[in-house]
């Protein structure tokens, strides 16, 4: 029996932090994609395959398209995985207008920066059921 080796698109505009969230998360033994803004996700997300990411972790300050535009698009894109593909945002922002935001957005879940290493791991094991 083969496994399914998970495919995670990690969007982050920061290097060290996308080098720090790559690092941590690559422990999890996810193929793991980046994008370093959200056009740059949302191209990606477009140009593979329906279900072809198991998780995306959003970053939300980002140049050329934010985070909650990016998932607004994503949501809006018609695929058949535009509404279930999970997605997590990873920010600095964490008051409860923030989490608000993110919701709205189409998010599943919110992650603060800088994130407590069994937090997401968690959030990402209950995202990927």
């Amino acid at each position: 029996m083969i496994l399914k080796v998970k495919k995670y698109l990690l969007v982050e505009d920061n290097k060290l932090n996308m080098d720090i969230a790559s690092e941590i998360i690559g422990y999890t033994g996810a193929d793991i994609e980046k994008a370093e803004n959200g056009k740059e996700a949302l191209e990606k997300y477009l140009i593979n395959k329906e279900n072809y990411y198991d998780l995306i972790i959003m970053d939300i300050r980002m140049p050329i398209m934010n985070g909650y535009e990016a998932t607004e698009k994503i949501r809006n894109s018609g695929r058949d995985d535009s509404e279930t593909v999970p997605i997590i945002a990873m920010t600095a922002d964490a008051f409860s207008d923030d989490i608000r935001k993110t919701k709205e957005a189409g998010m599943n879940a919110h992650i603060t920066k800088p994130f407590d290493i069994n937090k997401l791991m968690s959030v990402m094991n209950e995202m990927i059921k």
